[in-house]
């Protein structure tokens, strides 16, 4: 990647939420090193039990991420030979073993499977995300194209800037696809058609065209980016950690298998919190709530709505959970 187009990320600590700020250099871009950086934090709000929530917002002012470093893109398809798809599968097969052992790494990054081996920790630091316990939400303050919309994609929520904005696969208009995830995110959040129109076409969504096909959560003023995801930060992050990654494995993972697969990893996700202290000391808070007050908590409207903000039912004892 050119060095004019390194970036990096501007990390704000507000406790128990962090506001991240993309700053992708003079054209905004997501390169390699914005990459790495990424997968840093990740692992660093993954391993901190005081971290509950992430907020990914753009430095620049209309931009959350232009897209991916185009430079990089071709340098590392280059430097790469010709193959047909089944080359092309065995090279990401082979990078994705060698960059997993690591300690392979300095050999596969002086071969053409440098790129392979790139995207596949790309890939991965997604799917981190996707699996851990932490809310990460994507504060879309303005346009966001190709791995931009990927890495908003990639988040749990997604909050946009109304105005003249756009998010989109545009990557089909440079005779590519998207490579950092978007048929498959896309898909998934509003569905098989209108996903293959939208990467086929190459047309970015307006907000409200992102609002009304499912692939934002909400579309508000632009200076109210940035304080909406926050409050749904704090709000989803009230939860546990434990119970929150257990739920985003089940819906993300479980939810593209068969029914039966993901029964089975619905129940596997299921029996960890039921046997987890904290979910123990919460269900026998809530039976002896019950006993005293001769109600179900979750039928009394103020105590569900109580719970709702806390992100657990309040009990009748008075040693309470800590969460964690």
């Amino acid at each position: 990647m050119p060095n004019e187009d390194k970036g990096h990320l501007e990390i704000e600590d507000r406790g128990a939420v962090l506001i991240v700020r993309l700053d992708g250099g003079p054209h905004h871009v997501f390169g390699l090193d914005i990459a790495n950086q990424l997968d840093e934090l990740v692992d660093r709000a993954d391993r901190d039990p005081g971290i509950r929530a992430v907020v990914f917002t753009g430095a620049h002012p209309e931009r959350v991420v232009s897209h991916a470093a185009v430079q990089w893109l071709q340098q590392e398809g280059a430097a790469s030979p010709t193959v047909g798809r089944r080359g092309a599968s065995a090279v990401a097969r082979v990078a994705r073993g060698a960059d997993r052992a690591r300690v392979l790494k300095p050999v596969v990054d002086r071969t053409p499977m440098r790129g392979a081996a790139q995207l596949d920790r790309l890939h991965a630091t997604f799917l981190r995300m996707n699996a851990s316990g932490v809310v990460f939400v994507a504060a879309l303050n303005g346009s966001a194209l190709g791995l931009g919309a990927e890495f908003a994609w990639a988040c749990d929520l997604h909050v946009m800037a109304e105005g003249d904005y756009f998010i989109g696969q545009p990557e089909i208009l440079l005779d590519i696809i998207p490579g950092g995830g978007g048929t498959q995110r896309l898909t998934r959040l509003i569905g098989t058609h209108r996903s293959l129109v939208a990467i086929l076409e190459g047309k970015p969504f307006t907000p409200g065209e992102a609002l009304a096909n499912g692939a934002v959560d909400e579309v508000v003023p632009q200076h109210e980016v940035v304080t909406t995801a926050t409050a749904l930060a704090e709000h989803f992050g009230a939860r546990t950690k434990g119970s929150v990654a257990a739920a985003k494995r089940a819906v993300y993972f479980g939810g593209s298998m068969s029914l039966a697969e993901g029964l089975h990893v619905e129940r596997t996700e299921f029996f960890t919190r039921v046997m987890s202290q904290e979910g123990q000391e919460l269900m026998l808070d809530y039976i002896a709530t019950t006993d005293a007050t001769g109600e179900l908590p979750l039928y009394d409207p103020d105590t569900y709505e109580q719970a709702l903000t806390l992100g657990s039912v309040p009990g009748h004892r008075s040693t309470k959970t800590t969460r964690r």
